[in-house]
């Protein structure tokens, strides 16, 4: 008898453990040794820059209080929590399909009988004017044993929507710090444009006035007082587009913050922004560190699970609901004597025939778990090319900003040995004019590179799969 027993409570415990359906494994995918870059990169070691927290990666203290406000009032942000808070409720709602449901239920009739003699409810009511009924119940709500783990699976896949809306919701973190730095690297790009555009403006109207002092005492051409006027209305030109430039990005940091348009305020100048070492770290962690392939991974868990479900569909479905309780017809008797009453429904339901759809919806959840598995493998190599990009651009502008500033000094000395030369009569003011328009691209280029090497690196932190933590 006890090893009847024995096998009984064993058949139960691997009939609770089976799950049809196909447990997950990672896909296999080629991972490079190394990251692609413009120049051999060293042999490839744990510390990356993307293991920084963003406030040791941006030391602005403007920027960090502006990173700080978007983590809290960003509207993409508030709405990526919802969806973490909604995927959490889910979960309890699919996970509480796999235990009893109970309710209690009571009720109290009490019924006054006609005194004309008529009796409506039968005979049973002669006895009394009155009739009372009592009744106390315990329901079990269609209870499903899961025997062939259609609720396990349902609950691993309402676990990786969980885990996949947590996953989107770093990337959203890790995107909005992104955006603050990247515009935030932008408006001072602008305000450098401008302060070079400004101080531009004065030399040349002092350069103006000079030429049309010049044309009074017969020095100077007409021509040159046009060509005067001409770099003067040409760099006022260039300031009204660069102050539209300015309070539109302001507008746009003030969106990713959750404001209204406003002015931002600034800490260092573009020039005095200073950016950690981007060594790039293992390949090998991407995996685990980008939070969009982790979500992609979660989806693919998720649609997994799915197939599990469907498969479940072509077994019996055996659900069971009961009551017990009391019944009386006496308030004062409800939970004594001979009143209790119970009733016990074993329900099994088979499909038979179903035309296909079964099939058909096996076929539909492999199609997608397929479709998810492209997605995560897609997500993984967008991501080493994002990586890659980002170590192109920054080593290059990197370079080119170093050679810019080598041609920003020598165009300095440039115009004013040009000036020197047109003022004292042995130069042509044509040539004095060329060196300032250079120096002016040359200057305006600077800003713009410098501007461009920030956003590199801001880009190859994300694209490590950093600002989140």
């Amino acid at each position: 008898m006890r090893a009847s027993y024995l096998s009984i409570t064993a058949g139960a415990i691997l009939l609770a453990a089976c799950k049809v359906g196909p447990n997950y494994g990672r896909p296999q995918v080629a991972v490079p040794p190394n990251f692609r870059a413009p120049t051999p990169l060293p042999a490839p070691q744990a510390a990356s820059l993307a293991n920084l927290k963003w406030f040791e990666v941006f030391h602005d203290k403007k920027l960090q209080d502006l990173i700080n406000v978007a983590l809290v009032n960003n509207y993409d942000l508030r709405d990526a929590v919802t969806r973490v808070e909604q995927a959490r409720a889910n979960l309890g709602i699919t996970r509480s399909n796999q235990f009893p449901q109970l309710s209690a239920q009571g009720e109290l009739e009490i019924t006054r009988l006609s005194r004309n003699g008529e009796f409506p409810l039968g005979p049973l009511f002669l006895p009394s004017q009155y009739r009372n009924w009592a009744e106390v119940a315990l329901n079990l709500l269609s209870f499903e044993v899961d025997i062939w783990g259609r609720l396990r699976r349902a609950t691993e896949a309402a676990r990786a929507n969980l885990l996949n809306a947590e996953e989107n919701r770093k990337a959203v973190v890790s995107t909005l710090v992104s955006d603050v730095a990247s515009n935030y690297f932008q408006l001072l790009e602008s305000d450098a444009e401008l302060t070079i555009s400004q101080r531009t403006l004065e030399t040349r109207v002092q350069s103006l006035q000079l030429t049309r002092h010049q044309e009074d005492h017969g020095t100077a051409t007409l021509l040159d007082v046009r060509q005067a006027e001409q770099l003067v209305d040409s760099v006022a030109e260039s300031i009204t587009s660069l102050q539209q430039q300015i309070q539109q990005t302001e507008n746009a940091i003030a969106l990713l913050l959750g404001r209204n348009p406003e002015a931002i305020p600034r800490g260092l100048a573009l020039l005095e922004q200073a950016l950690p070492d981007v060594p790039p770290g293992l390949p090998s962690a991407l995996l685990e560190r980008r939070p969009d392939i982790r979500a992609n991974e979660q989806a693919l868990i998720s649609a997994n699970a799915d197939i599990g479900i469907a498969r479940a569909a072509y077994f019996p479905q055996i659900t069971l609901t009961g009551v017990i309780g009391s019944q009386t017809a006496s308030l004062a008797n409800l939970f004594s004597g001979p009143t209790n009453a119970w009733t016990f429904v074993p329900q099994i339901t088979q499909p038979i025939f179903t035309a296909g759809r079964l099939k058909s919806g096996v076929r539909l959840a492999q199609a997608l778990r397929d479709q998810a598995e492209v997605a995560y493998e897609k997500s993984i190599a967008t991501a080493f090319r994002e990586v890659s990009d980002a170590l192109v651009a920054h080593e290059w502008t990197r370079a080119g900003r170093l050679e810019q500033e080598k041609l920003v000094v020598a165009l300095q000395d440039r115009k004013r040995l040009a000036y020197i030369r047109y003022h004292g009569g042995l130069d042509t003011q044509l040539n004095a004019l060329d060196a300032d328009r250079d120096l002016l691209q040359a200057e305006l280029n600077l800003a713009r590179i410098r501007y461009s090497e920030l956003v590199s690196v801001v880009r190859l932190y994300r694209a490590l799969g950093g600002g989140w933590q």
